[in-house]
């Protein structure tokens, strides 16, 4: 058992930190945009939903944000908002990147289609529809980097050794990463190989040098509140305590059940538990679903219904602001995984 609590910790240790670099390069070349990209989509319809699908295939909630602010002010229309929940996949996306990445990007591009084929349709068969109201004026910021915005800006002591803890931090990350201490050393058939593209350690490697660089010279600003506060602060805790708690219930049911037998008889049953989980407004839940497919133990379209119904915690912001929209938009997602299922199902 403590072995299976140490893969379980280890492994959690190099996910979250694979996650974690992405996450800070996704929200530099956020911030760097400036929403740049957003002018111009009220002209066309087709824009929208595709502009609006492609933000829900950026791994992590800053594209499902960015799309449902557009959709609050009324910037892209509903059809433009279920494409970008259909495509995104939530903090989940920096999983599969990092577990296998090679069949995410393919889950990543049939998550984008079916978006874009859906979120055109839905919008001309609704075409002269009354808009869904909504109540609030903004979910998501897209001030300067160095622009001024309510609320306390930390002194530069402050940002200074939040600036240094990252940095160390990230530094420790990068020798543990090329060093091979969080590789297992012994991978057997029946335990959770997940990690073993020897060519991600040395990627990320330099992907993590890109964000020292960034700590270094990155405006006081951006260090403390996009970095600090929203990655370090926010994101990293839950996330390291769901990969750790779902890894060490994973590892265990491999050590005293055999799973994988029941899963595979079983495979309808855990697609309806897939989608109902998928309804759940939030990353971490879903991380069962993509160990158990890393782990080869769950066929794809159990995670492709999963995928479709999820929206990690991007659809947050949809829930406060107009509850009709999310309850519409997830029944539509879950008609949509059960269509696919049954059509892969004939298919095979």
């Amino acid at each position: 058992m403590l072995d299976v609590i140490l893969d379980a910790l280890r492994s959690a240790v190099l996910i979250t930190g694979l996650v974690v670099v992405m996450m800070m390069l996704i929200e530099s070349f956020n911030v760097e945009s400036r929403g740049r990209i957003f002018r111009g989509l009220r002209k066309s319809g087709l824009a929208q939903v595709t502009v609006s699908a492609l933000l829900g295939s950026i791994p992590g909630c800053v594209g499902g944000f960015a799309a449902v602010s557009l959709y609050t002010h009324r910037m892209i229309s509903f059809g433009a908002l279920l494409a970008m929940m259909i495509a995104t996949a939530g903090d989940e996306s920096f999983m599969m990147l990092a577990l296998f990445p090679g069949k995410a990007i393919w889950l990543f591009l049939i998550l984008l289609v079916l978006a874009i084929v859906t979120g055109v349709a839905v919008d001309r068969i609704w075409k002269d529809a009354r808009p869904i109201p909504t109540r609030l004026e903004d979910t998501f910021e897209l001030h300067d980097d160095e622009g001024s915005h309510e609320g306390k800006e930390d002194s530069p002591h402050n940002v200074l050794w939040k600036r240094v803890v990252m940095f160390i931090g990230v530094l420790v990350f990068i020798a543990a990463l090329v060093s091979g201490l969080l590789e297992e050393e012994e991978p057997t058939p029946d335990g959770l190989n997940l990690l073993s593209e020897q060519w991600m350690y040395w990627v990320f490697g330099v992907l993590s040098l890109v964000v020292l660089g960034a700590l270094l010279f990155a405006s006081d600003h951006f260090v403390g509140e996009h970095l600090w506060e929203h990655i370090v602060c926010k994101h990293l805790p839950s996330l390291f305590t769901w990969t750790f708690l779902v890894l060490l219930v994973i590892g265990t049911l491999f050590h005293y059940v055999d799973i994988e037998t029941w899963v595979k008889g079983n495979t309808a049953i855990m697609i309806l538990i897939a989608i109902a989980v998928g309804l759940i407004p939030e990353s971490g839940p879903h991380l069962v679903f993509v160990t158990l497919f890393a782990s080869g133990v769950i066929p794809f379209p159990v995670l492709l219904a999963n995928s479709i119904v999820q929206d990690g915690h991007a659809s947050l912001p949809l829930l406060a602001d107009s509850k009709r929209a999310f309850v519409k938009a997830k029944a539509i997602k879950v008609g949509i995984a059960l269509v696919v299922f049954v059509v892969w199902g004939l298919l095979l």
